[in-house]
């Protein structure tokens, strides 16, 4: 009797929602409910952004202080008016309903749903950084981001951040997306930082992705951790981490960013890079 009322509930909530009948179990579904709707997460997003506050104090009050390697800042910066950089998915839009698409239907990312979510404009802001933004601004700081949505979505992108009033940069092009220009037609964000450093001087690097700090991030579990130890004097410093565990180079680094596998060659490549304890 237990058991037919469980399956009762199930049934009726999966109805409530209108979950797909074959929606079947999804390695996304953890995360997604996590960064959705877990105080856990907006707590960490708080913590983040409330960090970079005080980091950006910090940094105001140094001129010598700055996020970015020597060749992407350039030289002269110490008279260079003050700039962050900031990623848009996940460190300041929050586009969790499209992984909740996902997972509901059982699909992967798809540049076709990506661009139609999108244009949607129903990203919601990721806690802690509206306030962050417009702090910064106030402050006479100019915001720039740095995303690697396509350029063609530029104008549902600004629509988006202006809709919830992020600062937007006035007569300079703030948002720099991937492809915008021939020379970004990578998802390496070393030219657009650079682009940035040329005019001014970078304090802050905030985003959910290895590679929204540094290029090398297509590379395995070991050269990565490395990388990142290389730089561990920015960590928490001139370079902010928004948690996002839905997806990233951390997750394809498992399988070797062979994009073209399959789910379940994915599934048992990420299982075999885990280092389990053995009763």
């Amino acid at each position: 009797m237990k058991n037919l009322v469980k399956a009762a509930v199930i049934f009726a909530a999966a109805a409530l929602l209108a979950i797909p009948a074959g929606a079947g179990p999804n390695d996304n579904l953890n995360a997604t409910l996590w960064t959705q709707h877990s105080v856990e997460f907006k707590g960490s997003a708080l913590t983040a952004y409330a960090l970079a506050t005080l980091r950006l104090d910090q940094a105001l009050a140094d001129n010598n202080w700055s996020a970015l390697a020597a060749a992407e800042q350039g030289d002269g910066y110490l008279d260079k008016p003050a700039a962050v950089i900031l990623d848009v998915d996940e460190t300041v839009l929050d586009n969790s309903p499209y992984q909740t698409w996902m997972v509901l239907n059982g699909k992967s990312f798809d540049s076709k749903t990506w661009t139609k979510f999108v244009n949607t404009v129903t990203s919601r802001p990721i806690p802690g950084s509206l306030a962050f933004t417009k702090y910064a601004a106030s402050k006479g700081v100019k915001i720039f981001y740095v995303s690697n949505r396509d350029g063609k979505l530029e104008d549902a992108t600004r629509k988006n951040l202006e809709k919830f009033g992020y600062p937007m940069g006035g007569n300079v092009d703030t948002v720099l997306l991937k492809k915008e220009r021939p020379e970004w037609e990578s998802s390496k964000k070393s030219p657009r930082r650079a682009h940035v450093g040329k005019d001014y001087r970078v304090l802050l690097l905030i985003g959910d992705n290895f590679g929204d700090f540094v290029d090398g991030y297509r590379n395995t579990q070991a050269g990565r951790a490395a990388l990142m130890e290389k730089h561990a004097d920015k960590w928490g410093k001139q370079w902010i981490v928004v948690a996002n565990p839905t997806y990233g180079s951390w997750e394809a680094a498992a399988y070797g960013f062979n994009y073209k596998l399959s789910d379940d060659e994915k599934r048992a490549l990420k299982l075999g890079t885990f280092e389990a304890w053995q009763p």
